[in-house]
C-alpha cells in the first residue's frame, strides 16, 4: 500500500468512522475509474473517490468522472472526498460534481466545507439518506441530485 497522501487521508479516515459503519479501501491498479473507499453506515451503502491537492484542482481521471457520473445518475450514494493539504479543510461533493471538480476545482464547485471528519461525516449520513430515498417520495425532501447544501 502507498504511503503517500491519500492513503494518509485513508488512515484519517478509516480511524474515525462512525459506529455501525463498514469501509473496505480498494486498490485499483488497472483504472476504470472505480472509486478507492465501498462502505456501508446503517445500512446505506456508498463510495468515496479520495482526493487531496495543494491548489485548488484535484486530479480526476476522465474515467473516474465518468463513474462516477454514471452511477450517481442511476441513483447511487457516491462522493468525493477532498483534503486541501494546505489548509486541512475537507470537501464534500456529491457523485455527479466530477466534471465541475475538474474544470472549475473545488472553490468553483457547489460542494460542503468541514475542519473535522465528525460534522462531514453528519452530513455525510444526511446526503445518503436522501438518495437512498425512492424518487418521488414526500419524505424525500429533494431529487438524488441534490447537492447536499441544506436546501
Amino acid at each position: 500500500m502507498s504511503k503517500g497522501p491519500e492513503a494518509n487521508l485513508w488512515q484519517l479516515v478509516r480511524k474515525n468512522l462512525p459506529k455501525k459503519c463498514f469501509a473496505t479501501r480498494i486498490e485499483n491498479k488497472h483504472g476504470g475509474g472505480v472509486p478507492d473507499v465501498h462502505a456501508v453506515w446503517d445500512g446505506i451503502s456508498f463510495w468515496m473517490e479520495l482526493k487531496t491537492l495543494k491548489g485548488n484542482k484535484p486530479k480526476l481521471s476522465p474515467h473516474q468522472i465518468a463513474w462516477n457520473m454514471a452511477y450517481w445518475a442511476r441513483g447511487g450514494s457516491n462522493f468525493f472526498l477532498v483534503k486541501c493539504l494546505s489548509t486541512k479543510k475537507l470537501y464534500l461533493f456529491t457523485g455527479e460534481k466530477g466534471p465541475d471538480l475538474h474544470d472549475r476545482g473545488v472553490s468553483g464547485t457547489d460542494g460542503q466545507c468541514f475542519d473535522d471528519l465528525a460534522s462531514l461525516f453528519e452530513a455525510l449520513r444526511l446526503l445518503c439518506r436522501r438518495v437512498s430515498e425512492p424518487c418521488g417520495s414526500a419524505a424525500a425532501g429533494s431529487s438524488p441530485g441534490a447537492t447536499g447544501d441544506g436546501t
